[in-house]
This record gives structure tokens, C-alpha cells and sequence, in this order.
């Protein structure tokens, strides 16, 4: 692949955008490995769910895909302020839904701003940090679509 995903991606009319691809193999269990662009991630299970807790579940991916868009739109604010970001933390706590279907039903984010941060600066931090892909993605959902390959003859 020669494309990498943009971060913020502006819709233009009659424009066909470009498509992203990852490959998801099993490797063993419960534990799969992620290909995206040549990067290699691997997710599993917890051991009392039946995985042997080699990797992080795709869940915990997905709040750890939002925390670190929040994360990275941040630093982009510090960076074109000319602000350090050593001391940028985001902590992230989500739970999931009792009722079904299995999903996660709530996410905490929390930004520790870098000690440099003036505190009249707190507010627009967040502002552009609250508008992360992943966020927009998640108060607008994609269409999604799931099936499976056609069987050879």
C-alpha cells in the first residue's frame, strides 16, 4: 500500500476518496494479527474469556484508538503554538453495555495538559482535541458493512 490514512479527511463533491486496507489473520485461539501498512499489531483475549492474554482485545484497541486521536490532535494544537508536549497524557476508561448487544456503552477521556499549557489555553486545547476523527466518526457513524467472501467453485 503506498496510501496512508489521513487523519482529517475533507469530503469534496464527485470526489471518490481513496480506500484504506489492514488484514486481520488468525494466528492461534483467540489471537489475531493485524496488518495495517506493514505495521504488525496482534489482539487476544483475556484468559478468563478463553484467550491466552497475549495482546490487548479489539475493544480495548478501539478506546485506545480514540484516546490516541484525542492525544495526536492535541499535540498538533501545542506543536502549531510552539509548545512543548512533553507531559501530554490522555487517560481513557470505558465500560461496557449490561443489556445487549455486546457493546461499549461509555468512554471517559481525560487530557493532562503539558505543564507549559497556560490555563487560558485549557479551553481551546480541548476544543480541537474533542474534534479527533475517531470522535467525529463516532457522533457521525459510518455505514458498515459485513460479509463474506464468495466461495470458489
Amino acid at each position: 500500500m503506498t496510501h496512508t490514512a489521513p487523519e482529517t479527511v475533507t469530503p469534496q463533491h464527485g470526489h471518490v476518496p481513496d480506500v484504506y486496507r489492514l488484514d486481520v489473520t488468525h494466528r492461534h485461539g483467540d489471537a489475531y494479527d493485524v496488518d495495517i501498512r506493514g505495521h504488525r499489531l496482534l489482539v487476544d483475549q483475556p484468559t478468563q474469556v478463553g484467550g491466552t492474554d497475549v495482546a490487548p482485545t479489539p475493544v480495548e484497541l478501539f478506546a485506545a484508538s480514540l484516546a490516541t486521536c484525542v492525544a495526536f490532535h492535541a499535540g498538533r494544537y501545542l506543536k502549531r503554538h510552539g509548545l512543548p508536549r512533553g507531559g501530554l497524557r490522555v487517560h481513557t476508561e470505558f465500560t461496557m453495555a449490561a443489556d445487549p448487544p455486546a457493546r461499549v456503552e461509555s468512554l471517559r477521556i481525560t487530557i493532562t495538559p503539558p505543564p507549559a499549557l497556560s490555563a487560558q489555553r485549557h479551553a481551546a486545547m480541548l476544543a480541537v482535541a474533542s474534534h479527533c476523527t475517531v470522535h467525529n466518526t463516532l457522533r457521525l457513524p459510518p455505514r458498515v458493512e459485513i460479509g463474506l467472501e464468495p466461495l470458489e467453485p
